[in-house]
């Protein structure tokens, strides 16, 4: 293999063979974008280096993962704060028979013998901040991180952030509507702290790792389903699905302490922040990475709180949140209450009665509707 040859004939027939499994399919999303496309052009000659530890970080269908070992890499040591993308990557790496990969968490994956990593830009940033704070710690010190995304999701911001942990970074020029950006020659740096805030009217302390949804801030979802707290049913297991920070978790442990109470969610930087927000406010709160409610009995939970995502990727979809109502319905005990919070232009109440019962209307703004459905 040649570092100048054109890169179509081996990407091509791998990429058009992906698909998003488990993540939403539609014929308007795909399994990979010209950000991908671009970093893996771009990391073709350095992949022909078998001495090369190649390091993936934020593959979200296993495009790079797999376009990387195509183009040459012997083995990808991979992460990805997503449980969804973990398994899209695991089904289209079975699909093309490839298994030389390895699946490890944030501050495992870079090693002092990975000498190259591709990164999806994460549009937080301080979740840039503390990968590249990892990238540039532990790897060696010739290390090259190549880090994309598309165009609109990019700003001037991001340079700086690298600069931060590299001594070098260097921008390209734009193609198919993507970027690139190379850091190399790392800093000496620590790994990025978890921020800390306090909510005195709630009496709530909020922890939380870089990159999970608000943050150390409460926000205006997970507001609305607390002012309505005092009317929650009684129960004596309880789920925070889609948990982030684990404020609403940590709520109902607090309301019931005698109950069992479950904080989930598909990523692996909610989950910890979610542990770390119920031992800050000392609560007993079991923490638990899942694609859904896959990991919990038929009819087991007396209630489960939710606050969904609205968007797959950049694009405003409901299919998640609606699989979300189904996986609900499936866990609740007969009579057991889906308690959700959506944003009212959404109009989820049809999706919610038909997938778990009868629903009702606790509370609504122009911005938020709070319902509580019950499990028929």
């Amino acid at each position: 293999m040649t570092a100048d040859r054109s890169t179509d004939a081996i990407l091509d027939p791998v990429l058009d063979r992906l698909r998003r499994r488990p993540d939403v399919e539609t014929s308007e999303l795909r399994a990979w974008d010209a950000a991908d496309r671009y970093l893996l052009d771009t990391a073709a000659p350095l992949l022909i280096d078998v001495a090369t530890e190649v390091v993936v970080i934020g593959d979200t269908h296993g495009a790079l993962t797999l376009g990387a070992l195509a183009l040459g890499a012997q083995h990808v040591r991979v992460h990805t704060d997503s449980l969804v993308a973990e398994r899209a990557l695991q089904a289209n790496a079975a699909e093309l028979g490839e298994s030389r990969f390895s699946l490890h968490a944030l501050d495992e994956v870079v090693t002092a013998q990975s000498r190259l990593v591709l990164l999806r830009l994460p549009r937080a940033l301080d979740q840039l901040d503390a990968l590249a704070r990892e990238v540039a710690r532990s790897g060696a010190p010739d290390i090259v991180a190549i880090a994309g995304n598309m165009l609109k999701h990019m700003t001037p911001t991001q340079n700086d952030v690298l600069r931060e942990s590299f001594e070098q970074v260097d921008v390209s020029l734009a193609r198919g509507k993507a970027r690139l950006l190379t850091a190399q020659r790392p800093r000496a740096v620590s790994p990025r702290p978890p921020t800390e805030s306090r909510i005195d009217e709630l009496d709530l302390t909020i922890v939380a790792l870089a990159g999970v949804f608000a943050g150390a801030s409460l926000d205006i979802g997970t507001r609305a389903l607390l002012d309505v707290a005092d009317q929650w049913p009684a129960y004596d297991r309880a789920i925070d699905l889609g948990c982030g920070t684990g404020v609403l978790a940590t709520t109902l442990a607090r309301r019931s302490p005698g109950a069992h109470v479950i904080a989930s969610d598909v990523s692996a930087v909610a989950v910890a922040s979610a542990a770390l927000t119920a031992q800050a406010n000392c609560v007993e709160v079991e923490t638990v990475r899942d694609d859904g409610l896959s990991l919990q009995p038929d009819g087991s939970a007396d209630l489960i709180v939710l606050n969904p995502p609205f968007h797959v990727g950049a694009a405003v979809h409901t299919g998640v949140a609606e699989r979300l109502f189904v996986e609900a319905a499936r866990v609740l005990r007969p009579g057991g209450q889906l308690w959700a919070v959506w944003n009212s232009h959404l109009a989820h109440t049809p999706a919610l009665e038909r997938a778990v019962g009868s629903t009702r209307q606790v509370s609504r703004t122009p911005k938020f509707t709070v319902t509580v459905s019950r499990k028929r």
